[in-house]
């Protein structure tokens, strides 16, 4: 993905201001782009130096046309009157970012002139661009500082691990094999709606479609994948080539192969599946949507659209850094007065990204979906700082959810609790955080993600224009409870008549 650096001028003074406006902004443009290229792969390009309404207008539509760009940067270097930029600025569809910065980090006290004042006046410019973005209600991030400044960098980068996310989601293709499990509210929601405000195309294939793609896996290739199992994660002896459960071990390598050849084949970055709703599947699919998962595919449970969505969307915001990104479920918690934890869990999905060591792959019994024991990986989380995240359609509006959470390792080993899992205690405390998740009518399909916080996630709900509530350390019942009131009219004067 690349991002695009603007520099706003003006003719007022001269072409050798202006000259010395584009050295400039390129060698602030080469520091930002190094500090970036140091925790991700986007790349910053350099745009020539505007001055003119016309050439605003033609580099905005120029962006909006091209996939490759993810965003623009803009920053005012000298004083660039803002009426040039309305045309631009209204025509853009692309997220932007607005830099308040300058050339220099210190004032040459005792050399500084008018000729200096009047090339370093971003101070002045900044205020004119921001007043016509805010009178054209420009959705855009605003970070302050010298690029010099890691937390600039961070900031920025923040914001482009967001565009990363927008730009994704906006050619998004998922597959849903089967629907949604029976009588579940929360799975719902509205595609087509979907489609309009995200960008993703969501279609639903019979379950027997991916069967015959399964059916055809050659042999050769389940065992190939067989052995990369056993050279990846702890094997159970049983599984084994020559143990007596070898055959289902070969058959979820069978599932993976033709999930893969089938999303890959259509163009599908996500999917999801349903264990009321199997077809001709001998296992429910565990490992494979595990290993899927790790390699960056988005997927929901029981049908789970908007969740298999945005793990896909995290997933891409979170590439290159540290830390893991799941599919979850809130299932049980512990409730010790001043240790209150929640174990999270799902029947078998949850990515091993997120794990503490090397999974362990076992096959087990699975009291529902009526078919043979699945295989499955099975491991701890990694402790650490995380973020649990979901998006519920609330009829009129997409409401996305977010708790940091702090993962934990289990207080005693879990020996008989077959699969993988994250133990972790909620921001502020479990009382607050669990009120506040349900008076918002959030999801219980989640995803937690080790590497992606809120800053991100609020740079995208403002790209998207979609609602976004933060639980954290800060939270009290009471003014969550009055933010819900704020959004509620907020969006729905939003919207118009």
């Amino acid at each position: 993905m690349k991002l695009w650096f603007l520099t706003g001028s003006q003719g007022l003074y001269g072409e050798d201001t202006l000259r010395q406006v584009a050295e400039q902004s390129t060698r602030i443009a080469a520091a930002l782009g190094e500090a970036l290229g140091e925790t991700s792969s986007y790349e910053l390009e350099w745009r020539p130096v505007l001055t003119d309404a016309g050439a605003i207008r033609r580099v905005c539509l120029e962006a909006n046309a091209d996939d490759e760009c993810g965003g623009l940067i803009a920053w005012m270097h000298t004083f660039s009157p803002a009426k040039m930029w309305i045309a631009g600025l209204d025509a853009l569809r692309k997220p932007l970012l607005h830099l308040h910065t300058q050339a220099n980090v210190e004032l040459p006290w005792s050399s500084i002139d008018m000729d200096f004042m009047n090339l370093n006046q971003a101070a002045h410019g900044d205020r004119e661009f921001g007043h016509v973005q805010s009178r054209l209600g420009v959705p855009r991030k605003t970070v302050t500082g010298h690029v010099s400044d890691p937390s600039v960098a961070a900031r920025v980068g923040a914001w482009a691990r967001a565009a990363a996310g927008r730009a994704e989601v906006g050619s998004l293709k998922l597959a849903r094999f089967g629907d949604n499990m029976r009588d579940v509210a929360v799975t719902e929601g509205d595609k087509v709606e979907a489609q309009l405000r995200f960008g993703v195309s969501v279609n639903t294939y019979g379950v027997n479609d991916l069967v015959a793609v399964v059916d055809a896996a050659s042999d050769a290739d389940v065992t190939t994948l067989t052995r990369e199992y056993d050279e990846l994660y702890r094997l159970a002896p049983e599984l084994r080539e020559g143990g007596e459960r070898h055959a289902s071990l070969r058959y979820a390598a069978r599932i993976e192969l033709g999930l893969r050849h089938f999303l890959d084949g259509g163009g599908f970055r996500a999917f999801t599946t349903n264990f009321e709703d199997l077809g001709g599947l001998r296992q429910l699919p565990g490992l494979a949507v595990q290993r899927l998962m790790a390699d960056g595919y988005g997927f929901g449970g029981e049908g789970d659209w908007k969740t298999s969505v945005l793990l896909r969307t995290l997933k891409v915001m979170s590439e290159g850094r540290p830390g893991g990104t799941s599919f979850m479920e809130d299932y049980t918690y512990h409730l010790t007065p001043g240790e209150e934890l929640i174990l999270g869990a799902h029947m078998l999905e949850v990515c091993p990204t997120i794990a503490a060591g090397t999974p362990s792959c076992e096959i087990h019994p699975l009291g529902i979906g009526g078919r043979e024991d699945p295989v499955r990986l099975v491991f701890d989380a990694e402790p650490g700082p995380a973020v649990v995240v979901g998006l519920a359609d609330m009829g009129d509006r997409f409401r996305l959810v977010a708790n940091e959470i702090d993962v934990v390792a289990p207080p005693e080993p879990l020996p008989r609790l077959p699969v993988a899992r994250a133990v972790w205690r909620p921001r502020p405390d479990l009382r607050t955080s669990t009120e506040s998740w349900l008076t918002a009518g959030a999801p219980h399909h989640t995803v937690l993600s080790a590497a992606v916080g809120a800053e991100e996630l609020t740079d995208f709900a403002d790209m998207l224009g979609v609602e976004l509530l933060v639980i954290d350390a800060d939270t009290t019942p009471r003014q969550f409870a009055k933010e819900l009131r704020w959004n509620q009219a907020y969006h729905r004067l939003a919207r118009g008549l």
